[in-house]
């Protein structure tokens, strides 16, 4: 196939172009050219996605089997490129989140649980209805939170910082929240696992790690995964409400249960996680952390210390 990626020098996109191009894909990128493409000798066209006008100059004439749309976080993002592909494409598989879903007393989240009207997520969902709307043979992928090496979120990092320093760990609350995490590579694959899958038209897949994390947990797998002992990490407690951090982020994960269901994603698209999350959190931890220095940076621990003191 001729596939185009919308994005595909960060993150998620350097991992799926990688994947699509061993595959024997003839990968094409659509970015503003700030960063070295993933793969020597494919493709790049260069442009400003927010501009209609240069989406439609520089992209109408060209064909495509696919397209994966990584990077559109409001309708306007995608509306153009939908218009100028409708019925001209095989497969639009678009990047959503699984932080479109409403809070609920059940779960883990399943494909159809209510959105929220209000979430920050809500251009993702409202992209997703209008594909539908307009009849685009569409795939919309919902991850929880990603991670991995090149992750460009303070994620499983912001523990790592903490951990290799030997400094307390302030997790909101009583570190019993739930959460999930998804290897990028894992998340890619499944992505992956969509072209030529007729069942995949029209519907939506979460996609993530298979097993679910509390705080204190996940704060005691980064342990493990940095070398360092789980029992003798310090884990500090405390009640998010009685601080006022304005603007600075005090955690890196929402502090509400999240996690949803990937069995449609291990049934429909035969796809399998291949990383547990200390497998993956090792793989982020010594390729990534320690490759790029960050256990030698610099780094601001200044709203811990209000919390700690």
């Amino acid at each position: 196939m001729r596939i185009l990626i919308m994005g595909g020098t960060r993150f998620i996109g350097v991992y799926l172009t990688k994947i699509l191009v061993a595959q024997g894909h003839e990968v094409v990128l659509f970015n503003r050219g700030n960063r070295p493409i993933p793969v020597e000798g494919i493709t790049q066209i260069q442009g400003d996605r927010t501009s209609p006008e240069q989406l439609k100059a520089k992209l109408s004439q060209e064909h495509f089997d696919a397209i994966y749309d990584n990077n559109g976080r409001e309708l306007s993002d995608t509306q153009p490129l939908a218009e100028i592909f409708h019925d001209r494409v095989q497969h639009f598989v678009y990047m959503s989140s699984a932080g479109v879903y409403l809070r609920s007393d059940q779960m883990p989240h399943v494909e159809g649980d209510p959105v929220d009207p209000k979430s920050r997520h809500r251009g993702k969902y409202e992209t997703e209805a209008y594909l539908a709307q307009v009849g685009l043979p569409f795939t919309a992928i919902r991850p929880t939170y990603i991670y991995g090496a090149s992750n460009y979120n303070d994620l499983e990092s912001w523990f790592f910082d903490r951990i290799v320093r030997d400094r307390p760990i302030p997790i909101p609350a009583n570190g019993l929240h739930i959460t999930q995490m998804g290897h990028v590579e894992d998340l890619a694959q499944a992505m992956a696992r969509v072209l030529g899958n007729e069942r995949a038209i029209g519907q939506v897949y979460n996609v993530s790690g298979d097993r679910y994390v509390t705080f204190d947990g996940l704060a005691r797998a980064c342990a493990v995964a940095a070398g360092k002992s789980p029992e003798e990490l310090a884990i500090v407690h405390y009640e998010p409400k009685n601080f006022d951090f304005g603007k600075r982020k005090a955690f890196p994960l929402r502090v509400q249960h999240f996690f949803a269901s990937v069995n449609k994603a291990i049934t429909e698209l035969n796809w399998q996680p291949k990383y547990d999350l200390i497998s993956g959190l090792k793989d982020s931890f010594q390729n990534d952390y320690i490759a790029t220095g960050r256990d030698k940076a610099e780094v601001d621990f200044s709203v811990d210390e209000e919390i700690l003191k």
